[in-house]
């Protein structure tokens, strides 16, 4: 994200002039690092520190940036606190650490792990979830769709391993004990990463033709189980709700209002990382369909900067998951898949003030 020019205030102007509006402003004194922070009145904030802090002598000026919305002001802070406090800025942000399935697949016997950090490498990273909690659970139930390990110990295969009882259970293919090749081992973790990465989609599509053809051949005993371990699959993928799924496959837009009430602002999430957003006037002299304007939208985004996805995550849980969320999001699995329509009907619900449980005053500073 690019950062638009500041609007400077000197602190010995008249605070009358600033906007009654929500904002990010930085506070330079004559010596030292700047003060970040956001603001839901900027005119009153800075109108108290005035006074409070005698900024008219201690500090050399004050710039700010407006904001339309609590997903603009959050991701402003961000890229001032990144740029400012290279070193510092996810303590001052305070952001959150979403939690995350792993499948580790650097290990010869790969296994999967909860955790908050989005790094590189072969691993893949599906979350983020609301809480640790829904982590723990979706990974456990999962889990019992297959027969990797669950064990965190870097595992010396011999027949004489006292295993554990997840193998006694015929969960685990024990390669502890030598019970199977690391070559059948592998292809049940593919099976694993395949069902993250396809958000259980290939699963579901073989257990439903596995079920209609016992039912054809009259076998319904089998086609009974293989219903319900369809119901199971549907089951464990709907808990932990749209946003979770393989981070290299997180693609969505928000969007929320603009600082133009004739306006809104559109934010493309690409593989898991923000986009600069773009401004979409609602009111032109244009002749062209919302639908057609958008098309050369998508048509020119950028590839993502992958090195921040991390970061971007963690920014969007925040505002994903809180009870102050503004805006609409819209999930997708790729731009060809892009629902248009329903892309025109979130800006007309935004532009008409019609989203957000949140109100004005609650901010989420």
């Amino acid at each position: 994200m690019v950062l638009e020019e500041p609007v400077v205030f000197p602190p010995d102007g008249d605070p009358a002039e600033l906007p009654q509006a929500p904002a990010v402003y930085l506070i330079w004194p004559h010596q030292g690092n700047p003060y970040l922070a956001r603001t839901n009145v900027l005119r009153r904030r800075i109108s108290k520190l005035i006074e409070r802090w005698r900024l008219r002598e201690n500090a050399s000026r004050i710039e700010y940036w407006r904001t339309g919305s609590r997903l603009e002001l959050w991701l402003i802070s961000y890229e001032l606190a990144r740029r400012h406090f290279p070193e510092d800025y996810e303590r001052i942000l305070r952001l959150p650490k979403p939690s995350y399935v792993r499948l580790v697949r650097s290990n010869r016997f790969p296994r999967t792990m909860i955790t908050t950090r989005v790094t590189g490498g072969r691993s893949l990273y599906f979350g983020p979830f609301p809480s640790r909690a829904a982590a723990d659970q979706f990974e456990a139930q999962s889990l019992d769709l297959f027969q990797i390990r669950r064990c965190q110990e870097d595992l010396v295969p011999s027949p004489d391993h006292p295993g554990c009882i997840y193998g006694e259970m015929h969960m685990c293919l024990r390669p502890c004990q030598q019970a199977v090749t690391d070559e059948e081992y592998a292809t049940e973790v593919v099976r694993v990463g395949d069902y993250l990465h396809e958000r259980g989609v290939s699963m579901l599509e073989t257990v439903a033709a596995a079920r209609e053809r016992f039912s054809r051949e009259m076998e319904f005993e089998e086609a009974a189980r293989q219903h319900a371990r369809h119901e199971k699959i549907q089951t464990i993928l709907r808990q932990p709700g749209e946003l979770a799924r393989d981070v290299t496959t997180l693609h969505g837009v928000a969007v929320t209002r603009d600082r133009s009430p004739e306006a809104v602002r559109l934010w493309f999430l690409r593989e898991g990382c923000w986009l600069p957003p773009r401004s979409f006037p609602l009111q032109l002299d244009d002749t062209r369909s919302l639908d057609s304007r958008l098309r050369e939208i998508t048509a020119s985004l950028e590839a993502p900067e992958t090195r921040l996805r991390h970061d971007h995550l963690a920014l969007l849980a925040k505002w994903y998951y809180s009870s102050w969320r503004d805006g609409e999001w819209l999930g997708f699995e790729g731009l060809e898949t892009l629902s248009y329509r329903k892309l025109v009907n979130a800006i007309h619900r935004v532009a008409r003030g019609q989203t957000g449980p949140a109100s004005q005053g609650q901010l989420g500073l």
